[in-house]
């Protein structure tokens, strides 16, 4: 099977092109499904301060936020949904290109590739499903303007426990190693429905 948006499974984080005709079929196949599609800006997203308060924004995360790191890790795994009919989500980062020279770059890949496991997959410290939370789809994409998705591999891959892969033109990024149990997908190997 190939690179989804809209089931719960890695990878979690692509690096694309904006006109990959994947993109668009895959935010399409989301949305009929009742998922959500949020847009960033990846110019607005150069300094860490600045990206908290977007994903703050755009996100509406709640006024608790600690805006580093960690706590954007626990409030996009914890995301509520906000109004849509499932808490699926895409969160799309336009004019990614911007990004590439960001030093804290590999270290976002991590941390997106983190919460989307977190929430795809909803599982507690042993990585046993946890029963007090639903799973959901979270994936993230970095869409591109004019630099090859390959041009950012290096830099993704230099995050905390990041795979990468480059594969139909696209990267992607996903866990790795022995502290994400499942090996980045759904634990016993099979890729799990997002319903």
């Amino acid at each position: 099977m190939g690179t989804t948006i809209t089931r719960r499974r890695s990878p979690w984080v692509v690096f694309t092109r904006h006109d990959d005709p994947w993109l668009s079929i895959e935010t399409s196949k989301l949305q009929e499904q009742g998922g959500r599609v949020i847009r960033l800006d990846g110019r607005e997203l150069r300094e860490p301060d600045i990206l908290f308060a977007a994903f703050t924004r755009k996100l509406r995360f709640p006024g608790y936020f600690g805006h580093n790191w960690d706590a954007l890790v626990d409030c996009l795994h914890d995301w509520h949904g906000h109004g849509g009919k499932t808490k699926d989500i895409a969160v799309l980062i336009d004019n990614a290109d911007s990004l590439l020279g960001a030093e804290f770059l590999g270290l976002f890949v991590s941390v997106l590739c983190q919460a989307a496991w977190k929430a795809n997959l909803q599982l507690d410290a042993d990585g046993v499903p946890d029963q007090h939370r639903a799973p959901f789809a979270s994936h993230f994409v970095f869409v591109l303007d004019s630099t090859s998705p390959a041009a950012f591999a290096v830099a993704a891959a230099s995050g905390m426990d990041v795979g990468v892969e480059l594969k139909e033109g696209r990267l992607t990024a996903t866990l790795t190693g022995d502290d994400w149990p499942g090996g980045g997908s759904e634990p016993g190997g099979s890729p799990p429905a997002s319903q």
